[in-house]
């Protein structure tokens, strides 16, 4: 499954447990998105706690939903971010990022 790499910005909160870290990534139009979840989602490589020096790079899982498709020359591809239910605070896991974001 793949992963799109993200960076986690800061620790939320420690209830409920183990505790909800904040991490961000910046879609292929430029825009930056928020996804906020408890911390073992995020942390594949490296335990993320209230002390972690921030930010740390992390992943969260998603799949594809589109083909890679070519927008003015760049090449993109719509993902979710449901295999784990990861989503932005208004609820959006649906996100259009370069490949290069992604960890096949």
């Amino acid at each position: 499954m793949p992963e799109l790499r993200c960076e986690a910005v800061r620790w939320v909160d420690d209830e409920p447990f183990p505790g909800i870290v904040e991490v961000q990534f910046v879609d292929a139009a430029g825009q930056r998105w928020s996804l906020i979840d408890k911390s073992p989602v995020f942390a594949q490589f490296t335990e993320l706690t209230p002390d972690s020096v921030y930010p740390v790079k992390v992943t969260v899982a998603c799949v594809i939903q589109d083909d890679v498709e070519a927008t003015a020359g760049d090449a993109v591809v719509t993902v979710s971010t449901s295999p784990d239910g990861v989503t932005t605070p208004d609820g959006r896991d649906t996100f259009t990022v370069r490949p290069s974001q992604l960890i096949p």
